[in-house]
């Protein structure tokens, strides 16, 4: 019997943000669009990453607000933690997320497939269950999963990813986390506040590189405050599980050792690109696992492209988003402007929070930017002491003019209470290529966090208010 493949307009590998953007944008323009996903439509992000461990950090954030609630004159019982009730909240969120998405797919008339999709020629996919599905373009989303270390095989007890963490029904006592990144730092963050005795061991000199460092710096003095101990410039050589299975011995650095609970591998996540077949077709994979594309996404296939965490641009979900319409809005025919990866916006959600986007102080300079920096507190802004959380700031970076004053805004970066809701007049800025003289007329709200951009932005036009 000879089958014929199942005739789209576009079929998607992957139903993760990157692909389920492309196929609600394309289900909207008309497009009639199928999906090959194993698993659940939303992918990492919906199911085992950012919505799951955001949950887990409010929850942190409403231990913490409770057990200083004597400061705002409440009187409380010392609180508890039942973290099994914080999972099953959890779950509520993601499923209810998981609905709506669903309802969302079926409305745009999207047809989902469970099963791996495997690309061929001539743009044939070919799922698990051996249904052919063809179509006039195909989109490559199909992920990550967290990558792994020599010597810490992840056994979902002593050695957990990302993945097992956010499974968790009770908290371990002591933690290792190994990597000191935006992943790493969220969970550093979340188990410390719950009671976690936590270690940071960190490879680079310093933890979230990327981040500007007067912005890192303030994460690091909050984390050690709060006991949490950050090893920077050392190296993991493997761990010792103890006799009963209850602790592993991790060593580390110059014959270093530390028994802990769990060790949380927090090295960053590998594309999910070994089972994509791609025999008979011009995408072409790197040496990392990445597909390759240019500047629009597109493959070296004719009518393939290629977005989300499959590809070497940033791992944020909301890029994913971006990079799935930017490929539909092509295959519409729309005129597109390709992502400019420098300037998009990165959240971390540990505490304190970060937010920028755009250059960070030592990028710029190390660009060929000459540069104009003004930094500010949150310790003078009403709304921050009202709220308890002073300690953070504003660091805006422009570029030098001629006559040495603040041109074009390069970068913001901030770090503080809520910064990551603030960071929607930063993001436009450096995005619009504003100046600080442009952008300082527009009313700031009081009391509000996010008058500490505004004043930091008059500061930079020479007459701040509130700064000096």
């Amino acid at each position: 019997m000879v089958l014929t493949a199942q005739e789209f307009d576009v079929v998607i590998i992957g139903g993760g943000p990157a692909g389920y953007a492309a196929a609600l944008h394309g289900g909207l323009a008309g497009l009639n669009i199928a999906v090959v996903e194993k698993e659940k439509v939303g992918g990492t992000c919906l199911h085992r990453g950012c919505i799951p461990a955001k949950e887990f950090l409010e929850t942190a954030a409403v231990y913490r607000t409770v057990t200083g609630a004597k400061e705002f004159g409440i009187v409380a019982d010392p609180p508890g933690i039942e973290f099994a009730q914080s999972q099953a909240r959890k779950q509520k969120v993601v499923d209810q997320l998981w609905k709506g998405l669903q309802g969302l797919m079926k409305k745009r008339k999207v047809t989902t497939f469970p099963g791996t999709g495997r690309l061929g020629a001539d743009h044939l996919v070919t799922v698990d269950d051996g249904t052919e599905l063809r179509g006039k373009w195909v989109i490559i989303a199909s992920g990550s999963v967290p990558r792994t270390i020599p010597g810490f095989e992840v056994d979902g007890r002593l050695v957990l990813t990302s993945d097992e963490v956010l499974d968790l029904e009770h908290l371990p006592a002591s933690a290792v986390v190994i990597g000191g990144g935006a992943i790493g730092c969220e969970f550093a963050s979340m188990l410390s506040d719950l009671g976690s005795q936590v270690t940071i061991l960190e490879g680079l000199p310093k933890i979230l590189p990327g981040c500007d460092k007067d912005v890192a710096d303030v994460v690091v003095r909050s984390f050690k405050k709060r006991g949490i101990d950050i090893r920077t410039g050392v190296t993991v050589t493997g761990h010792r599980p103890a006799a009963d299975g209850r602790t592993t011995t991790v060593q580390f650095g110059d014959g270093e050792e530390i028994t802990v609970e769990a060790v949380v591998v927090s090295v960053g996540r590998r594309p999910l690109s070994e089972e994509l077949g791609l025999q008979g077709t011009a995408v072409e994979v790197d040496e990392r696992g990445f597909v390759k594309v240019d500047d629009h996404l597109r493959t070296g296939e004719p009518g393939v492209f290629a977005c989300g965490d499959i590809v070497a641009t940033p791992q944020l979900a909301h890029v994913g988003f971006a990079e799935g319409m930017l490929a539909i809005d092509q295959m519409l025919g729309d005129d597109v402007v390709p992502v400019d990866y420098t300037k998009v916006p990165w959240c971390i959600y540990c505490h304190p929070e970060v937010a920028f986007a755009g250059l960070s102080e030592e990028a710029a300079r190390e660009a060929g930017y000459d540069v104009v920096t003004k930094k500010d507190p949150y310790g003078g802004n009403g709304r921050a002491l009202i709220v308890g959380e002073p300690d953070g700031l504003v660091k805006v970076i422009c570029e030098k003019t001629a006559d040495g004053k603040a041109g074009r805004i390069l970068g913001v970066h901030m770090v503080g209470p809520w910064v990551t809701e603030q960071l929607g007049q930063a993001y436009l800025s450096v995005n619009w290529e504003a100046t600080p003289q442009e952008v300082a007329p527009f009313v700031q709200p009081h009391p509000t966090l996010s008058e500490t951009f505004g004043e930091t932005i008059l500061a930079l036009t020479g007459r701040g208010l509130h700064v000096g």
